[in-house]
């Protein structure tokens, strides 16, 4: 569940009236030539309605005076019939208009959320985070373009509508104005309600979007727990938040338009008590007021259309504050170079990682020169926090790795280990002090840049709903078929990918679910090698492989650090004592450095690690 640290689901401010209007219009201005099309289209529509009354005025004196009326019933055929086909045109072209800036509004979204730095995404719910992308954006398909046009052309037919009636008799539009300023204070009332509603709806829907992707995030546990009925509770607590919210929207949306409804009526039972008494005083005629009761009706759209854009509005400005709040979350700033590929391609008895170049890149990218082969790693004196709120991660941790060669990270459990490696990756921003890649502070290199020189396999190796192909080439999809068969037979996939029903193009499974533990991790190996990194950072990555697999891979990274450097978070003893050096890390600080011999002989946390052959991992 959220809490308060979280990106709120209950706690969403609401927007100044200016800054919504200015979102909205970030929305709308691409799409405002269209919009303005359609809203033409939308006034010659009720054009022709405001010309129906008059018709209908002509047609009665005309048969009060015993003339033909066969000129008057075409004309109002015709306006009729054009003003149905003109509505309808302008209705579709406002449709479609609104499902292209639904369409805008989600990949603009989309391309910011997958830009989040990493603390903003642990600080939020992934949950809700969708369901800004999907339920709130679809809110704004109406209030960015047939509230707008509603609004203009409501307003513009409204206006014409009591102009006429004000020629024909002044003391009736009078009536008619006062009953509705009586009236539309009920519809004030309702339209705060209506937004407060709609937020508060729009908050639930994000809960059961974060419910049921953490209980599809670990499904398996769910059911192992006996779970199910506990965690429906939940989702259903919140269904029914946004059940109960939704309506108090719908009542109050109901109460705005009953309202139109009933001043209209009431305005009719008026105009028809009084436009009789005048009527039979010689004041006006009985034309005069026919017209002037289909002018009444005729109020009905335009006024409703009124009261829908001010509904509309404020149903838009709950959701355009839950995503400005989105877009507000801090995102990383990436060049536009893509994943890097090694000039040369490997081929049989040439190891992936052999003669690199960081300026070596796949076709259509560009990055700036920078040295080759294996890269250096420094640390100066590195202090860091996740939080402000929260302990010191790293106190002062120094170390350096000058090239090629691997390089294992040992300690007890909180030591600080996989957080070295989120620093390198710049996942997180150094508190204090400095990491330097090749002797370059890592805020100095654009992140792509960087991002493109390392491999990474996590703790947990995640793999990616779809096939195995697709998981294998996701951080190189230029890779070649001779280039994914060698890091298949290397990372000992290739029994696994032969006796599987499709092959490469085998779907894995939500989250790799159809692969087992081991299998996923030498997929997850395999995708760092295929991307011919110059530093591989491996984060107890053989930590779920049987013996055979584990001492085949170890062979493979072995042959790899002769050419790239490897940083290894490793808790099994026969992997450490590969290691080039090793780096023991306890409470955040880097405790000492030296081969196996030399640690066990000098250092005595190493020495009881290496005797139990335990050598734990965290963050």
């Amino acid at each position: 569940m959220t809490t308060a640290s979280d990106l709120s689901t209950t706690d969403t401010p609401r927007l100044p009236a200016r800054e919504t209007f200015r979102a909205l219009y970030r929305h709308f201005r691409p799409h405002r030539w269209t919009v303005a099309f359609g809203a033409v289209l939308a006034l010659l529509g009720s054009a022709s309605g405001l010309l129906q009354p008059l018709a209908a005025k002509a047609l009665v004196d005309r048969l009060g005076a015993g003339e033909s009326i066969d000129g008057i019933l075409l004309v109002l055929t015709a306006l009729v019939v054009l003003g149905t086909v003109v509505h309808a045109f302008g209705a579709y072209v406002l449709e479609r208009t609104a499902e292209s800036v639904v369409l805008a509004a989600r990949r603009t979204l989309v391309g910011r959320l997958l830009r989040l730095r990493i603390p903003e995404v642990e600080r939020t719910q992934p949950g809700d985070l969708m369901s800004r992308v999907t339920s709130d954006t679809t809110l704004l398909r109406a209030v960015t373009t047939q509230s707008i046009v509603s609004a203009v052309t409501g307003s513009l037919a409204t206006a014409a509508a009591l102009v006429m009636m004000a020629v024909m008799d002044a003391v009736l539009l009078g009536v008619t104005v006062g009953v509705i300023l009586l009236i539309g204070g009920a519809v004030a009332l309702a339209m705060p309600r209506i937004a407060r509603a709609t937020q508060r709806a729009q908050e639930a829907v994000g809960e059961i979007s974060t419910v049921l992707e953490r209980v599809f995030g670990a499904f398996r546990t769910v059911k192992a727990s006996g779970a199910e009925e506990r965690e429906t509770t939940v989702v259903d607590a919140a269904a029914r938040r946004a059940w109960r919210y939704g309506v108090r929207s719908a009542k109050w949306q109901s109460v705005a338009g009953a309202s139109v409804g009933l001043a209209v009526q009431v305005s009719f039972l008026a105009v028809l008590g009084i436009g009789g008494a005048r009527v039979a005083s010689g004041a006006i005629s009985v034309s005069t007021l026919m017209a002037f009761l289909l002018y009444l009706f005729y109020l009905i759209e335009p006024v409703t259309e009124l009261v829908e854009a001010a509904s509309q509005y404020q149903v838009g400005s709950a959701a355009v504050a839950r995503i400005a709040e989105a877009e507000r979350l801090e995102t990383e700033e990436l060049s536009p170079a893509g994943p890097r590929r090694q000039a040369g391609a490997a081929g049989p008895g040439r190891p992936l990682g052999a003669e690199r170049a960081l300026g070596a890149e796949r076709p259509g990218t560009e990055v700036a020169d920078a040295p080759g082969g294996a890269a250096s790693v420094r640390f100066e004196d590195v202090t860091f926090r996740y939080r402000d709120d929260l302990p010191y991660v790293h106190h002062g941790v120094g170390f350096e790795v000058p090239g090629a060669g691997m390089t294992a990270f040992v300690g007890p459990s909180g030591a600080g280990k996989t957080t070295v490696f989120g620093l390198v990756e710049r996942f997180y921003e150094a508190t204090g002090g400095r990491v330097l890649v090749d002797g370059r502070d890592v805020r100095d290199w654009p992140l792509a840049e960087l991002r493109a020189a390392i491999g990474y396999v996590e703790q947990d190796a995640p793999v990616l709903a779809g096939t195995l192909r697709e998981n294998l080439v996701f951080a190189a999809p230029g890779a070649t078929e001779d280039e994914i068969r060698e890091v298949l037979v290397r990372a000992r996939l290739d029994a696994l990918v032969d006796r599987l029903p499709d092959g490469l193009e085998t779907v894995v499974g939500h989250r790799g679910s159809k692969l087992s533990g081991g299998e996923r991790q030498r997929v997850a190996i395999a995708r760092a090698l295929l991307r011919r990194p110059r530093l591989l950072l491996l984060d107890e990555a053989t930590s779920q492989l049987d013996a055979v697999n584990e001492l085949a891979l170890r062979d493979v990274v072995a042959e790899v650090a002769r050419d790239v450097t490897v940083l290894v978070v490793a808790h099994r003893l026969s992997t450490v004592t590969l290691a080039d050096r090793i780096v023991v890390m306890d409470a955040g600080r880097v405790r000492a450095v030296g081969t196996h011999a030399e640690l066990v002989a000098e250092d005595p946390l190493y020495g009881e690690l290496a005797a139990t052959q335990f050598l734990s991992a965290a963050r």
